[in-house]
């Protein structure tokens, strides 16, 4: 386990539109406000149409291949993440979400991209004084959190 430790900073409320798409209005929301490393909650609805990764293929399997789910119709979103800066210095989300209609649930990472259906909500916490940073992992092909 690596660790860091911060403080917060300043809360932002969000009120997301009809249309909007997350990850990207949170990560250009984070880097218009300078925002370096926060925790993240997500509420509201998304339209059908937007993919998120539900799982790899195989867990042998490096990098992994990964699973999607077509969110068909609108759904209930309820999702919890976390904004670090990359190696290029652009602030990243890493959310993952429940998503549910008539009955039936779906949890996955947001990161392929859904969009808002009328309304969502985001709260970010801002963390300062902590050294973190996602850098692209070549086995694992994504970016990785590390943290000194």
């Amino acid at each position: 386990m690596d660790y860091a430790e911060g403080r917060l900073g300043r809360v932002f409320v969000m009120r997301l539109h009809d249309g909007e798409r997350v990850p990207d209005v949170v990560e250009s929301f984070a880097e218009e406000k300078a925002i370096g490393a926060a925790f993240c909650v997500m509420v509201g609805g998304v339209r059908g149409g937007g993919e998120v990764v539900v799982g790899p293929r195989d867990d042998n399997c490096l990098p992994p291949i990964p699973i999607t789910h077509f969110l068909s119709g609108v759904h209930e979103v309820c999702g919890v993440g976390t904004i670090f800066r990359n190696e290029e210095g652009k602030p990243r989300l890493h959310m993952h979400a429940s998503f549910g209609r008539a009955g039936r649930a779906v949890a996955g990472c947001t990161r392929l991209g859904v969009d808002i259906w009328q309304t969502g909500e985001i709260v970010i916490i801002e963390i300062v004084d902590v050294t973190a940073l996602r850098k692209r992992d070549a086995k694992m092909g994504f970016e990785l959190l590390e943290v000194s």
